[in-house]
């Protein structure tokens, strides 16, 4: 059974269209012919964005290297982003060369995501040079096998942040890692792909219920709520670990 992709023909939600097409005015005017093609992933693509709340997250492709003025376009659409227009907590882009994405070693990095997770906003979809998915194991590992990575760098960031918003923002991120992790664990056996990290919760508890209260603390972090900074910890390091195990049973069993 192949997997679902976004519907390119539905309409993002009007209050991030404005700053959609404001970014990819300064970049044509930036990258001129360099730039290949732009893609909108995350919530927005998804079309379930929170205004004053969300990110707008982008895949950005040229057909060479722009180092030289990458900095100056990226931080001017990032600053435009922050001064006038609220219903963003900022922009997030990944860039990518065209012999990068286009490229077999890249299959379940590059071509996963842009075939599966991303709207393409501009230029010719390199999605389309993928076929289609199934669920799998090699996708599952190549998208949350660095779990225990992000674990270790995010619970320092927690520990070490000096103000109830620095945490917040760390607690969201490694919230929606762990839970899409979650998911990816039993992906191979539900045969389906979520992205949005609530979702991945609730289907992951089907096969795992004895996992409700970590998946219900999870989705706290996920809302913002500032917690104490032991709390968040503990869970990182008990569910965190756990979740590293499984990971590492699942490889030595499936290869």
């Amino acid at each position: 059974m192949s997997l679902s992709v976004i519907n390119p023909k539905q309409p993002f939600q009007p209050e991030f269209e404005p700053l959609i097409r404001e970014v990819l005015a300064c970049l044509k005017g930036g990258l001129g012919a360099n730039l290949h093609s732009v893609y909108v992933y995350g919530s927005v693509a998804r079309k379930s964005a929170i205004a004053g709340k969300s990110n707008l997250d982008l895949v950005v492709v040229t057909k060479s290297s722009f180092e030289n003025n990458r900095a100056t376009i990226l931080n001017t659409i990032k600053w435009r982003a922050q001064q006038g227009h609220p219903q963003v907590q900022g922009v997030s882009i990944r860039t990518a060369l065209v012999s990068e994405v286009a490229n077999l070693d890249s299959i379940f990095t590059w071509g996963f995501m842009l075939k599966h997770c991303c709207v393409c906003v501009y230029g010719e979809s390199l999605g389309d040079c993928f076929g289609d998915y199934v669920p799998s194991w090699e996708i599952a590992k190549h998208w949350n096998m660095d779990v225990e990575g992000w674990i270790s760098v995010y619970r320092s960031k927690i520990s070490q942040a000096s103000s109830v918003k620095e945490q917040v923002a760390a607690q969201i991120v490694i919230a929606k890692k762990l839970l899409r992790a979650s998911y990816s664990l039993v992906m191979y056996r539900d045969k389906r792909w979520f992205d949005d990290p609530v979702e991945c919760g609730e289907v992951f508890l089907k096969y795992h219920p004895e996992k409700q209260l970590e998946i219900e603390r999870l989705g706290i972090l996920l809302a913002g709520r500032a917690i104490p900074k032991r709390s968040v910890l503990g869970l990182m390091d008990g569910f965190g670990s756990w979740l590293v195990k499984q990971y590492q049973k699942t490889e030595f069993r499936i290869g």
